[in-house]
């Protein structure tokens, strides 16, 4: 059975759930595909699996700014969230409120900080809640809001951080490839990466961790990622994240290009439809992403929709078993409920063109007039 039917026309705007594998990528993994080596293995076939993996870290921390020791190769961002929590083992545990579910399940008992209205977070807060922590303390916050879009000021928390001797760890699985990152100069202990939102393969993600911290690991055995990830190598998904790494780290002039599609859709939708609305509009945000809020049609049909019209958007997170459910990002902003209810996430990428976005406007446009 074919994944997508070849002569079916998907104007695909979902790249916040997951971006089309890159043609690098994809070729570093059918590269390493049924070779039998196994990277702990000492004769060469073992070995020459080994350069493949150090070969990839390379190209991962060269685009991160970290060191090949920083990167420690995980089944993906929630594994990576979930070994940074649990690894670290403080006794005060800080989460924003708009955190990837991979994070809120986790540590569901952890400390919530509040976000603002425009889903930014609330700084005062977070300080009330370090004078109370217990120490250790880690603060868990989000680059980017997957939702949203919105950026979150990582500078200030980590001054904050600092100024109670406390953790921080960066969920950047949203942010990587689309914000400059620079781990050795961060200032950030933990950082979660994920090869599928940047045209990698899925399965496969980081946890980068600065060098002198230690953490306990939570998959243990054969002593793999040096002590802090055990279990035989994925070969063929850490081939792929690192040559996607590699490849967008060249994609400056693909970024241009997305920011423009993004503000040329929202500009086309709020000039015909004044009611609309782009939640946090006003906030930075990542350039390619867009939740947008359509009067009078809840998110669920308007997905639904869309589909039909052979668009693929999402509402909320991708990462509920295909569930669609309330936003507890939105919800955690205080927005209206119908606000909440109604809104999807459209989020572009550099695969998408000029023509897929009037495409899109159009069909928003007639979901709009139909249901109205």
């Amino acid at each position: 059975m074919k994944f997508l039917e070849k002569n079916k026309r998907v104007v695909y705007v979902d790249y916040n759930a997951t971006a089309p594998l890159r043609p690098e990528a994809k070729s570093a993994i059918i590269e390493v595909l049924g070779n039998p080596g196994n990277p702990s293995s000492v004769h060469s076939m073992g070995r020459q699996a080994k350069n493949v993996i150090e070969r990839s870290r390379s190209q991962i921390s060269e685009f991160i700014g970290a060191g090949q020791e920083n990167v420690v190769f995980t089944s993906g961002g929630t594994e990576a969230d979930i070994l940074a929590l649990k690894g670290s083992n403080c006794s005060s545990i800080l989460i924003s409120s708009i955190e990837h579910d991979a994070v809120l399940g986790a540590v569901p008992e952890a400390n919530r900080i509040k976000v603002s209205e425009n889903g930014l977070l609330d700084i005062e807060h977070l300080k009330s809640l370090l004078k109370e922590a217990l120490k250790p303390t880690l603060i868990s916050v989000m680059w980017a809001n997957n939702e949203t879009g919105v950026i979150q000021p990582i500078e200030a928390v980590r001054n904050l951080a600092s100024e109670f001797d406390a953790l921080v760890h960066v969920d950047a699985v949203q942010a990587l490839g689309k914000l400059p990152i620079n781990f050795l100069n961060s200032g950030i202990d933990m950082l979660s990466i994920s090869a599928h939102k940047i045209g990698g393969p899925t399965g496969i993600g980081a946890l980068i961790i600065r060098e002198d911290l230690s953490l306990e690991p939570i998959m243990v055995g054969g002593g793999q990622e040096r002590g802090k990830r055990s279990g035989t190598e994925n070969l063929a998904g850490i081939a792929g994240f690192g040559a996607a790494a590699e490849a967008c780290s060249r994609q400056e002039d693909a970024d241009k290009k997305i920011v423009h599609l993004r503000n040329h859709f929202e500009k086309a939708i709020i000039t015909k439809v004044p009611s609309a609305k782009i939640i946090a509009q006003k906030e930075k945000r990542l350039d390619n992403t867009s939740a947008i809020f359509m009067p009078g049609l809840n998110a669920e049909t308007q997905v639904m929709a869309f589909d039909l019209e052979g668009i693929a958007v999402s509402a909320g997170a991708a990462c509920s078993s295909g569930k669609v459910k309330q936003s507890h990002v939105l919800k955690a902003m205080n927005l209206p409920d119908e606000l909440i209810n109604n809104t999807i996430r459209i989020s572009f990428g550099w695969q998408n063109s000029e023509e897929d976005v009037n495409r899109l406007i159009e069909v928003w446009l007639k979901i709009y007039q139909d249901s109205n």
